[in-house]
């Protein structure tokens, strides 16, 4: 994403200096919490001199702060829109505590996910207790055309052609191994008034313990959270039927891409 940012500045419509500020922003991470001058310049492409006058003004914004080795990481205001950005879905209330509940019955993590463009991105997560566990931080941003949740954001997106016909008739995604094969989960959508689409909800673990068994366990408690939290949302909550939807199977053959 920070390469994207830093190597396409020039090819579209836009202020230079915001696309490089935006670069150096993006080139924090959860793993990099902080960057001294030099992996800055090496993670955006930016000259070390530019990086220091733009940091001046994130600075100045406490977008960015200098620590006193003279390393950077990302200042108070980051914190504050990131607070923002999950405070304008204002779900927050009624979809973590119905995650929680769910992390106890199936003990694995459950995530939250809304679609952001071509991406999605993790708003709320519950880790599983177990010591080895799928890790997923809140505000990551992951691929939609992979894994449980971004199948259902897609399929309830109004995606064509398959697996998408089938998770809108089953109104969940089993999916062993689809993002990574060390890792595997369920989805299903949770909706607002109207029936639009609030976002994906999804457990996932690694897939030695989330297998067919586990997934034909946890599918009806799925559901059923799901239809809690569109039903406190305000959504159709009638249409989670848990009946003829408990037989995932492992898939067979190659996988879809």
């Amino acid at each position: 994403m920070v390469e994207q940012i830093a190597r396409s500045e020039n090819k579209r419509a836009g202020v230079a200096a915001v696309d490089r500020a935006l670069a150096i922003l993006a080139a924090f991470h959860a793993d990099h919490p902080t960057l001294a001058l030099a992996e800055l310049a090496a993670r955006t492409g930016i000259y070390k001199s530019t990086i220091l006058r733009l940091t001046q003004s994130l600075i100045h914004a406490r977008l960015i702060l200098r620590l006193e080795d003279g390393r950077f990481r990302l200042g108070p205001e980051a914190l504050r829109l990131g607070g923002l950005y999950q405070q304008a879905y204002d779900v927050s209330d009624v979809i973590v505590p119905i995650m929680r509940e769910l992390a106890q019955q199936t003990g694995e993590s459950v995530i939250f996910h809304v679609r952001e463009g071509e991406r999605r991105v993790c708003l709320h997560r519950i880790e599983s207790s177990q010591p080895v566990r799928y890790h997923v931080r809140e505000g990551d941003v992951l691929p939609l055309q992979r894994g449980a949740g971004g199948r259902v954001l897609l399929a309830f997106s109004g995606a064509k052609g398959e697996p998408y016909e089938t998770i809108r008739r089953r109104l969940h995604y089993v999916g062993f191994g689809d993002r990574h094969p060390d890792v595997s989960g369920l989805s299903a959508p949770v909706f607002g008034p109207k029936e639009a689409l609030v976002g994906a909800m999804t457990v996932s673990g690694p897939t030695s313990r989330v297998d067919t068994r586990f997934m034909q366990r946890a599918v009806p408690m799925l559901l059923a959270a799901v239809a809690r939290a569109t039903r406190n949302l305000g959504g159709p909550a009638h249409i989670f039927k848990l009946s003829s939807r408990l037989a995932p199977r492992r898939p067979t053959g190659k996988k879809t891409r």
